[in-house]
């Protein structure tokens, strides 16, 4: 009973995560909000790290700002300023192209992919093509889907050279690098001049809740599950999650938050699980991925050779896709 509420939750609240992104930045300024998201998810981790005296050195905390700049800070804007102009069904499925980067970034790297491999990375950059192809019916829609999927890039360039220098502990491993990220989140809405434009006193209650629901659920809940999961199931299942939560974020927009359907995004959705589950399925024949960090709606992203990343920040947990992150 416990695995199959784990596994309800890594679907169920990575998948909704999308929507959540959405409902907060309704009246949240978006680089904001998933600073704010990233600072607290990040403080609570550090916390527990306080608690179980684990100290990270100034070698940590300088490879934590590579990794949160790299994990957070660029992709989360991304997705939280794209999601403004953008369905969140659609950017959970550019989300999820985040295997197919990982795994041409490692074979850039000299690692061999296999044949499903190939055919896996084909598959799914032909169902991205689809939803381009979709999404250019409208004309504002060509540089939020640009700049999401530049944003997974930055996270599978962080994923490879960042995250495999951090501390071991969980804590420190996932709550250093979301804490940075967040303050360069912040940061930079205030240069922007977000924060001083946000007014508290106009939030609404739905995007106040929607806050709270991606650092709680989102970010920790599900996380703990997924963790939890690869202690007592292959991670090659666990890791179904990957291409089961963009189809999530996809039914629960257009049945919860009013978003259309289009054949197209229906299309393009069985494509990219298809594509991913090929990849996820499949093992290198070069050296093995490194672990990743992932949250929104990205918590954590497996890795397409090893299928089981370390730690997850979101979308895309402690983030994330949140997982992404959470995203």
């Amino acid at each position: 009973m416990v695995t199959l509420l784990a596994y309800a939750a890594i679907y169920l609240i990575w998948g909704s995560t999308f929507l959540a992104i959405r409902i907060a930045i309704a009246t949240i300024p978006p680089i904001l909000m998933m600073g704010i998201r990233c600072v607290s998810a990040g403080a609570l981790l550090l916390l527990v790290a306080v608690l179980r005296r684990e100290r990270p050195g100034w070698r940590d905390w300088g490879n934590a700002a590579v990794a949160g700049a790299l994990l957070f800070g660029g992709p989360y804007a991304a997705l939280a300023w794209s999601e403004q102009r953008l369905s969140s069904g659609m950017a959970a499925l550019l989300v999820a192209t985040l295997p197919f980067w990982l795994a041409l970034i490692e074979w850039m790297r000299g690692a061999r992919p296999s044949g499903r491999t190939l055919i896996g990375l084909t598959v799914g950059l032909f169902g991205v093509a689809l939803l381009v192809a979709g999404g250019l019916t409208s004309r504002s829609a060509g540089w939020p889907m640009a700049v999401i999927i530049a944003g997974e890039l930055a996270w599978a360039a962080g994923s490879v050279v960042s995250q495999p220098r951090l501390p071991k502990p969980l804590p420190l491993n996932a709550g250093m690098p979301l804490a940075v990220g967040g303050a360069l989140l912040l940061l930079f809405s205030l240069a922007i001049g977000e924060a001083h434009r946000f007014d508290p006193h106009a939030v609404s209650m739905a995007s106040l809740m929607a806050l709270v629901y991606l650092v709680v659920f989102g970010s920790i809940v599900a996380f703990s599950a997924y963790m939890f999961l690869l202690s007592v199931a292959p991670a090659s299942r666990v890791g179904t999650h990957a291409y089961v939560n963009p189809l999530i974020a996809v039914a629960l927009g257009a049945g919860l938050g009013g978003e259309r359907l289009t054949l197209s995004i229906g299309i393009a959705a069985v494509v990219i699980a298809a594509g991913v589950a090929l990849v996820l399925g499949a093992k290198s024949r070069g050296p093995r991925l490194p672990s990743v960090a992932s949250t929104p709606g990205r918590f954590s992203r497996p890795t397409p050779a090893t299928l089981a990343p370390g730690l997850v920040a979101h979308g895309r947990t402690a983030t994330a896709g949140g997982s992404r992150p959470s995203s």
